[in-house]
This record gives structure tokens, sequence and C-alpha cells, in this order.
């Protein structure tokens, strides 16, 4: 019976829309010609503010329809759970040139008639990595001006309804919408609809998608733009396609057709990283053998005769070297010869990589029209939420007009909670990593008894040194801790940024970032910069260990270095965030979507209509692109602050990248919403942010080299310790082991069983042996070598810093062709509009005033005159 009335119910909705003769999956008014520029949806629940809601809805379309737009309504019958109505919105002719004046939109007047790029010679080699012509390059080339309701006819206006792109018309419709008042309440003012998506009034506002992204639209009025975006895009199957920027721009506006720009170029530069530090990699893979200081670790007369000192207090046991055999050869993969120069090339490449992006940017923003594109345009108008806080008024000294503004003692105040929520939180962080240390600390002893009493465990010791042991499950409790703390405080971050209430939109943009970022670098980089430049450096020696907070005592590093385990930290941090990422970009919004995604393809397309589609995927809110940003961001941190501990972290990110692309293409395309087309005209201050981390990263690496790395002491040995002229690199092991007399323990320290009766062993440090003058007290060698590291340091750095510094001043920022092709444009489009002016002064001579229309005549053809000779 329940069946029969859903059928039945199922056959009456089929009828009604039969009777329009238009399917529901159109983006067009039901007349079939007016263009759905945007939905608003919501749901009709009486509740106990069911009349205060409608009240805001009546007053806020009755605002919208004054404001020109004309609005269509979907009754809850209509739609398929029978609760939700929606509200389809059109922006006629005339709003769109208004605000498209308001917005200074650039439109064409005139086809491009600067010849295209010299062919590559090379094109036909990459032939089948290029995308056929019709998706790369969908619109002709125009030379453009800022539209003008005054002018129409100067511009090329063939159809007024696809004159505007869809995302430029959603752009329009947003900006109306985020600034349409609905009434007052409390004595105040209010308007946005930000506001009433926070408050209930409605439940979602969105501009449609033009079609189903696996299939095309059966209007042929349809540009199916999202079924080609994903057949040549958003399948991982086209990982080695370039991408269809022009397309990605049109369809979904210019701030993430950059974002994507961005990231194909960066994802590009890695290849040349990712084979040179696979080539540092392999050499260290092919010298494995050669390694002299792992041949004597190993071999028993040498490394299996020596004992090494306890590696913590009473519980441990006296070990010989030779059971850190194969950790030693391992860390040879990283600590050698090669990862010197991986250092230096990754600091020359981190330069060229950021110079090159200005070039291509600088060629993106002439293709684009994005050239005299300020932002003052568009980010630096108030916000809606500070016009809606800020009660107080004061005239703006440049536009002479009252304007809001926020008081100096009220910012303060919020300034100050802010700040000292940001140091609370960074405090919390390192707070963490004091906990992580601690926890390194005590179970190091744990794992060290364990090893050395359990049988099963013998087997794989050689492998898996308590060591290693301590640092995999520390970095993975790190691990863990890190994405608990960026989920607390991405919400605590934006709710800051809000509280400051920030003038503009890159105002708030900028302070969200800093301090996302500063948050993030923290959070992802200090048990990395622990392990870098901390762990194994405050030891002391037996008999005067020091000791954190007078109870755990400080770790030592392994006989080999502590490489090994920066390269484990790194590892387990980049590649466990990157797999999580994309995990949390792809399977959590495919899960959501499932079960709309399921009515979309089980039910005739007449019934389920394209925004209920639309309104069954995820939001890509105004914070999307950033946490892609971010995400890209600290990446580049891992790959440039501790590469020389890890040449193999470019491909990785490499690796990681090509998936990253499609993935968020994907989840963009097939997942999400349209999102409202946004201008930018750069990344940002993201590009700042990779200006600092970029000289940040020779510092590190130049102290990782020296101070983490065996490099430097292997030299110091190799000219001027050796002991063997035709093998100056034997006896290393043996050089770098001070002596430690074991009647000279305290009793805090003493092993509790010494069952063979050793009277010495060996500790990792330069000391003299205790039946020396001047016992357990620093040799020369030691001061050598330290003076030998701070040597490299300023050496590398400065060479490093001038090589970066010529090559940015070799690159200019914008191509030569691009500054030609900007020249160009501007005076022929300066040409064009001043001959539309005469023509319009020449019709008005002989119409009316020829006195004051001749003075106007001769000032235009002197401004042509002068726009000539520029």
């Amino acid at each position: 019976q329940q069946s029969g009335r859903r059928y039945n119910l199922f056959l009456k909705r089929r009828l009604r829309i039969d009777k329009r003769h238009q399917s529901k999956d159109s983006i067009f008014f039901r007349d079939g010609v007016r263009r759905i520029d945007f939905v608003l949806s919501y749901v009709d629940d009486l509740n106990k503010e069911w009349e205060k809601k409608l009240e805001r809805r009546k007053e806020f379309e009755s605002n919208l329809q004054k404001a020109g737009l004309e609005l269509e309504t979907e009754d809850k019958k209509e739609s398929e759970d029978g609760k939700i109505y929606f509200v389809k919105i059109h922006a006629p002719w005339e709003v769109l040139i208004t605000y498209a004046e308001v917005l200074n939109i650039k439109v064409p007047i005139k086809e491009n008639d600067i010849p295209s790029m010299v062919e590559n010679p090379l094109d036909c080699m990459l032939a089948p990595l290029r995308l056929p012509e019709h998706v790369m390059h969908p619109e002709p080339d125009y030379f453009t001006a800022p539209f003008s309701k005054d002018k129409q006819e100067l511009y090329l206006i063939n159809d007024e309804s696809t004159f505007f792109s869809p995302s430029m018309r959603n752009r329009i419709v947003n900006y109306i919408l985020t600034r349409c008042p609905y009434g007052t309440e409390e004595g105040k003012k209010k308007f946005g609809i930000k506001r009433l998506l926070n408050n209930g009034t409605y439940s979602a506002a969105y501009p449609l998608h033009d079609c189903q992204y696996w299939k095309k639209a059966n209007d042929p009025n349809c540009d199916n733009e999202r079924y080609t975006l994903y057949m040549e895009w958003a399948r991982f199957l086209r990982f080695y396609k370039e991408q269809p920027l022009d397309l990605i721009r049109k369809y979904y506006g210019e701030k993430i057709g950059i974002y994507f720009a961005w990231l194909g170029f960066y994802t590009e530069m890695l290849f040349l990283a990712a084979v040179v530090g696979l080539i540092c990699f392999l050499y260290g893979l092919f010298t494995m053998d050669e390694n002299m200081s792992s041949k004597e670790i190993c071999d028993p007369a040498i490394g299996g005769e020596i004992i090494m000192c306890p590696l913590c207090d009473r519980e441990c046991e006296y070990w010989r070297l030779n059971t850190t055999c194969a950790s030693s050869e391992y860390s040879h993969l990283f600590d050698n010869v090669a990862t010197l120069f991986f250092a230096i090339f990754m600091g020359i490449w981190v330069t060229l990589f950021l110079e090159f992006w200005k070039r291509r940017q600088a060629r993106l923003k002439y293709e684009w029209d994005l050239v005299d594109f300020e932002e003052e345009q568009q980010q630096l108008q108030l916000r809606p939420e500070y016009e809606a806080k800020c009660t107080q008024k004061k005239k703006n000294p440049v536009t002479q007009e009252m304007e809001p503004y926020l008081p100096i003692t009220s910012q303060a105040v919020r300034f100050c909670i802010s700040g000292t929520t940001v140091l609370f939180w960074v405090s919390l962080i390192i707070a963490s990593m004091i906990a992580v240390i601690v926890y390194r600390l005590a179970v190091y002893a744990a794992f060290a008894s364990l090893m050395e009493n359990t049988q099963t465990l013998q087997p794989i010791r050689g492998l898996l040194t308590p060591q290693l042991a301590t640092s995999v499950t520390a970095s993975c409790l790190n691990f863990v801790i890190i994405m608990i703390l960026n989920f607390l405080y991405e919400r605590i971050a934006i709710w800051i940024t809000d509280m400051e209430i920030p003038r503009t939109h890159m105002e708030y943009e900028n302070r969200l970032t800093m301090k996302m970022f500063l948050f993030q670098f923290v959070n992802y980089y200090s048990s990395c910069f622990y392990v870098a430049f901390f762990k194994g450096k405050f030891v002391g020696y037996p008999g005067a260990y020091t000791y954190m907070f007078n109870r755990w005592r400080n770790e030592e590093c392994d006989p080999a270095g502590c490489l090994i385990e920066l390269t484990t930290q790194l590892t387990i941090v980049m590649a466990g965030k990157q797999i999580w990422g994309n995990i949390q970009e792809a399977i959590v919004p495919w899960i959501c979507n499932w079960w709309g995604r399921r009515k979309a393809r089980s039910n005739p397309e007449n019934l389920y209509s394209r925004w209920e589609q639309d309104h069954d995927l995820q939001t890509f809110g105004p914070l999307g692109l950033f946490y892609e940003y971010l995400e890209m961001v600290i990446q580049f941190g891992f790959i440039t602050l501790f590469v020389a501990s890890f040449p193999l972290a470019p491909l990785l990110a490499l690796m990681n990248n090509i998936l990253e692309i499609r993935v968020d293409s994907w989840k963009l395309t097939t997942q999400y919403r349209r999102p409202v087309a946004a201008k930018a005209h750069s990344i940002g201050v993201w590009q700042e942010i990779l200006n600092g981390m970029a000289i940040l990263s020779v510092v590190t690496n130049a102290f990782i080299v020296a101070f983490t790395s065996d490099m430097i002491p292997r030299l110091v040995y190799y000219y001027a310790y050796f002991e063997n002229e035709d093998s100056p690199m034997s006896g290393y092991i043996n050089n770098s082991l001070s002596v430690f007399q074991i009647s000279d323990f305290p009793a805090r320290n003493e092993p509790k069983e010494n069952p063979e009766n050793f009277v010495i062993c060996r500790y990792r440090d330069y000391r003299y042996p205790p039946d020396h003058e001047r016992r357990y007290s620093h040799t020369m060698q030691f001061w050598h070598i330290l003076a030998a590291k701070l040597a490299f340091i300023i050496i590398m750095e400065h060479v490093v810093f001038i090589v970066k510094f010529f090559v940015a001043w070799m690159i200019p920022d914008v191509p030569a062709d691009v500054k030609a092709k900007i020249k160009r444009e501007k005076y022929l489009t300066q040409k064009i509009l001043h001959e539309y002016e005469l023509e319009k002064l020449k019709e008005r001579l002989c119409q009316g005033d020829k006195q004051t229309t001749q003075k106007e005549f001769i000032a235009t053809e002197g401004r042509m005159e002068l726009s000539r000779a520029m």
C-alpha cells in the first residue's frame, strides 16, 4: 500500500512537470529563457522563531527585487524530500551592466591582434601531454576594457544573455546578496546573506553547476563546462596531462585558477628536485659498501670489541657497538658527501622556483586581464560584518565620505585577547612537544630492557634498536598530537579573527593566514627542530649526565649520528600528513555525498532538479582555498627546511602533488557546490611566507649538515687526524669515541649488573681519557671540529645567499614579451576609447553647444596625441 502511494506521488509529480515541458535538470527559470544565477534554500520549520525568519525572508527577497533581481520560488512539494523551498535568482541585463561598472569588470572591445608566441620545437615531443585546443583555450583572446553603461556600443556584445559568463554573473549576484538589507533588529540595521545563513533564515546559498559531471546536459544552450572539466582534468587517469587553466578560470574564477596554476607549476619544478634527490640517494646506496665508518662498526674485531656505556640509568646494560651495524649502514644513505651538494642545490632550486613563478604569474595576469586589477577594487572593500558591527562613523580622508570605524581602544582590547590566545596555543604545542620528549626519555629504558630480555625480538635487534623503536613510536605519537591540535586550533583561529573584526577581506585573510601558519609551523616543525638541533647536543658524559627536570636523562644520538632519526621523524610526519590529508579531502566528502549521488543516479532527472542535486553537495566555503594553500606551504617547508636529512622528500612531495591536483580537481568538480567566482592576481601573502621559508631553509640546512650529520667531524679527521695514509678514514670510529672508567660511575648512573666485569666503556664525544691530567674535559679535536662547523655554516650561507640573490637579480619578474604585450594592449585600448569619444563629440558638434563641444573635441584629440607619444 505504501509503495502504491509513492508510485501515485511519482506519477503526479511527473505529470505536473511534463505540463511545463521542461526538465528540472535545467539551469533556467520555468520560461526556459532566464538563466538561474543563484539559488537560496530554506526549510519552513514551525518553531518559535518561525515568524521572525519568515519576516526576514520577505523583507530580504523584497529588497532583492527592488535591487532589480528576479526571483522564482519552488514550493517544498516540488522538492525530493518535500521539506525544502528553493528561491531561484536571475540577474537581468540592467542589473548586470550596473554592477559590472561598480565592480570594474573588464569586457572585450576588440579581438587580440598580437601574434602568438613562437612555436616550441619540443611541442611535437610534448604532444601526448597536451589537451585539445578547445579545452585549453575555450574563448578567443580579446583586448578588454572596464565596462561602462554609457559606452555599451563600444563592446563586442553579440548576445546579451551570454555576454557575461556564468562566473561573472554569480559574482555580481553574490555582491548584491552580501549587501542587501533585511530589516532592523535591536536598533541595528541588518544585512547580508551570510547573517541570514548563520541565523538559520536560509539553509544554503550557491550558484549552480551547469550540468551533471558524468554526462552532458540535454539543453543545447548549456556549455557543459563541468562535464569537460571532469573528463579532461578531474580524473586521475589524466594525471600526465596539462591543466586547462583558462577553462578553470572561466568556470571557477581567477582565485581558484591561480591556485591550480601555482600548484601545477610547483609540481613541475619538484620534478627537477626529485630527480637530483633520487640521484643523491642512489649515490648513498651504491657507496654503502665503501663506507669505512659502518664497516668498522660492523666488524666483530672492531665494533664487536668496543663496549659502549649504558644508554639509561640503572636499568640499561653495557652493549657492543656492532649491535647498531644495520642502522649505521642505513645512516650512510642520507649522511654522505651528496648530502652537502643536495643542501646547496635546494637552496638555489627554491630561488629558481620563486623567481620563475613570478614570471609565470605575470604572464597569467596579462592573459587573464588582471594587469590593472587593484586589490582595492575587490579585497579592500569593507566587509559586511565590519559595516554591521561598527556603529561609529568618521570621515574618510580620501573619499570625504562617512564610513564605519572601530575605535582604537576596542581594537587594542581585541588584539590583546587575540595575541594572548595565540600565545597560549603556541605554548600548548611546545608543552606537548616536551611531553613527547619526556615520553622518549621515559620509554627508552623500557625498550632497551625489553629487547635485551625478550628472545622473540633477538632476530630483529640489528634492525630495531632501542633508539629506533623510541624514535618511531614517539614520531607516531607526535603525529597524532599534531592532528588533534590542528583540529582544535582551526576553530580557535577563525573565532579570534572574527572577534578582531578586520576591516577588509584582504585584512581578514592575511590575519587568519598568519595565525594559522604560525601555529602550523610550530606544530609540524617543532619535533623536527628538536631532533635536528637539540637531541644529543646536551647529554653531558658518563658520571655527569644532564637531566630534564632533574629526573629524565637527556637522549643520546645513535653512534652513527642523529641524522637517521631526523629522517625517520621527517618521513613519518610528512608522509602521515599527506596520506591523512588526501583521505580527509577525498573520502570524507565522497561519503557525505554518497546518498545524494545515489538519488541523482536512481531518480529520473525531471524529478531530481539541478538545484536539488547541487544542494546535496558539500559547501566549498570562503576558506576552502586557504586550507589548500596551507597544506602545500607546510609541505614546502618539509622539502626545504630539512631536506639535507632526507633527499627523497621532494620525490615524496612530487608523487603526492600529482595525486593532489587530481584529488582537488575531482572533489571541486564532483563533490562540492560551485564556488562563487572571485578575482585574485597573485597567491597573496603566501608569496611572502614562501620567501621567508626559502631564506630560513638555507640556515637550517647549513646547521643540519654541520651539527646533525657527521660530515664535518669526518672531514676534520680525514684531513687533520688520520692515522693511516693509505686509508685516511680507518680508525675514525675509535677516534670519535671517548673512554670512561666504570669505577667512576656514581650510584645513580651505574648499571645494576656487570656480568662480564668490564673496566671501561666508550661514549660518543671528544674528551680526554680517565688517566689524563685533564680527564673528561674536551680535547683540542673537539674545538677544531666546532670551529670547522661554524666556519662551514658561515661559508655555506654566504655562498648560497650570494648565488640566490644573483639568480634573483638575473631573472626579471616580468618576461620581456609580456611587457611588450601589456604596453601594446594599453596603447590600442586607449586608442579605441579615444576614437569612440571623438565620434561621440563629432555627433554632439552637429547637434548641440558647438563652443563647449569643440573645446572637448580639441582636448580629446590632444589626449590621443599624448597617448601615441607615450
